[in-house]
């Protein structure tokens, strides 16, 4: 949050006319550079990705505490302090056995839960938590969090440890796939290979069957570490008695993939066949952008052709792939070609795919093109816009010098049902204003908008885009204060923010500011 003394020098600043010659309009700007640093409330706070909004919605899925019955934060915080006072497994236990304080804590599975992810990095003090609480009157730990302890160790490289905890679990019967998807993950990470497939074998031995599930597991693993050769051996040994189904065959498609053996991806596609079993979209498009990343685009139209005859046809995850890559290595008619193939063929298409499309159109400079997708194309599909889609528009008028058309889809989409600016729908206006020189209006006028209309506030990228802007505008004092208002909010510039934002207040004697910032940049220094 912005102190009263930064304000006070940005009045000071403002009213020396340095940035803005009309101090009648000083008060407007003031109050909306304010309300823009500041941390918005977690009441009006607004997301500024789809994608951090689709992260969140995935989290609020996953099993946590309510907060009703969320163990209390002081007691949270006790028992952190108490964790890390001591130096080994059996220190940590004896300090949490020994305290009075620690005897009253009532144990819950909440406060397992929160304080194992708290030392999910540090496992000298998750697991001497984890043991304390064992010892707990009438309480027994659930196989989840034995689930996350074994995903501690494993990850800490405590394999002896962690196959200790395992037979524990074997006793109660706690052992299940989930368990044994950590163990094999980790084991991989360490290339322990041959752990990971001892740990596959002796299934039997915790209660677990060796079959299609399982075996996929193992073999998912390995190809994920780029063991795909080790994972056929496995495959070949086993396969008589372990019957393969589509996902065994697709692991192996996405390994030869992941290792830039694509020939041999697309010979699984006629082994898969050989088992009767039909390959699916996931299938080809896997390999499809494998050929996409070597720009082999010819392979790619074969490839589309053959799914076709195959009475498998590319979805729209299949062209926007494409699209996407095609318009990445600036093949931009063709990307629109193949948009407007998928189309034809009567290619159910999505968001995803229109904002591809559009955006393929606007590096093409078919800008009225992409206008009648966006206004006349979509809406007749009954595909509503998202903010990517809107951005997307957005950056293309501005690329194109049609600035003022992008403001007034900014404003359109502060008014759209479907969606609402974030700060990437600025940063292309943002750009243009420092590029047309219109700083004192126009981005009075974009700044305004951000922090009024829609409660955003600036991330480490806007700071950057607008400190380097300023820079390069000679309103080096502007940029300063932003830049410790930054700091000030705990985000780290790039080293190469503060080396320009160093050189140009020199420039302007500004020897105070070039100290600290000097004194910043060595701390930036002792901490890499």
């Amino acid at each position: 949050m912005w102190s009263r003394s930064l304000i006070t020098r940005w009045r000071s600043y403002f009213n020396r006319r340095v940035l803005i010659p009309s101090v009648g309009s000083l008060d407007k700007l003031d109050g909306a550079l304010r309300r823009l640093c500041c941390t918005t409330s977690a009441a009006c706070f607004r997301s500024t990705t789809e994608t951090s909004n689709l992260l969140a919605a995935r989290r609020c899925t996953e099993p946590r505490c309510p907060i009703s019955l969320s163990a209390k934060q002081s007691e949270i915080d006790f028992l952190i302090t108490k964790c890390l006072t001591g130096s080994s497994v059996d220190d940590i236990l004896k300090t949490l056995m020994c305290d009075e304080a620690c005897a009253q804590i009532s144990m819950s599975h909440c406060l397992v839960d929160q304080l194992l992810r708290r030392f999910k990095d540090d496992w000298k003090p998750a697991l001497g938590f984890f043991r304390w609480a064992m010892t707990c009157p009438g309480f027994r730990h659930t196989h989840e969090a034995y689930d996350v302890m074994v995903d501690i160790l494993g990850k800490a490289r405590q394999f002896g440890k962690m196959r200790e905890l395992i037979d524990e679990m074997h006793q109660s019967n706690l052992v299940t796939l989930k368990t044994v998807a950590k163990m094999l993950r980790r084991y991989s990470g360490a290339e322990q290979w041959e752990e990971a497939v001892r740990t596959f074998d002796e299934l039997g031995a915790h209660g677990l069957q060796k079959n299609t599930e399982s075996m996929n597991l193992l073999l998912d693993t390995l190809c994920k570490e780029k063991r795909v050769e080790r994972a056929r051996e496995i495959f070949l040994e086993r396969k008589s008695h372990i019957q393969p189904d589509a996902l065994t065959f697709n692991i192996f498609i996405h390994g030869w993939c992941k290792i830039n053996r694509v020939e041999e991806a697309h010979w699984t596609i006629q082994e898969m066949k050989g088992y009767g079993i039909r390959p699916c979209v996931i299938s080809y498009t896997t390999i499809m952008k494998s050929y996409c990343e070597q720009s082999d685009f010819n392979k790619v139209h074969e490839l589309i052709d053959e799914m076709a005859a195959q009475g498998c046809p590319p979805n729209a995850v299949s062209y926007t792939t494409v699209i996407c890559w095609l318009t990445k290595f600036e093949e931009y008619d063709e990307a629109v070609k193949i948009a407007q193939r998928s189309i034809r063929t009567g290619c159910k298409v999505d968001t995803l795919f229109y904002n591809s499309y559009i955006h393929a159109l606007g590096r093409a400079g078919r800008i009225q093109e992409a206008v009648d997708v966006f206004e006349v194309e979509m809406p007749k599909s009954s595909i509503s816009p998202t903010t990517s889609t809107y951005n997307t528009m957005i950056c293309m008028f501005c690329r194109n010098g049609y600035q003022q058309k992008a403001l007034e889809l900014l404003k359109d989409m502060g008014r759209s049902p479907f969606c609402k600016p974030d700060l990437q729908s600025y940063h292309p206006l943002l750009k243009s204003c420092f590029k047309l020189g219109e700083i004192d209006s126009y981005l009075k006028v974009l700044l305004d908008s951000m922090a009024n209309e829609h409660h955003l506030s600036l991330d480490l990228a806007t700071y950057t885009l607008l400190i380097h802007g300023l820079c390069q505008a000679d309103r080096c004092s502007w940029a300063y204060l932003l830049f410790e208002d930054m700091i000030a909010q705990e985000l780290t510039p790039k080293y190469q923010t503060c080396r320009l934002l160093l050189d140009e207040i020199k420039l302007k004697s500004m020897y105070d500011a070039a100290e600290r910032v000097e004194v910043y940049m060595k701390q930036m220094k002792k901490l890499q």
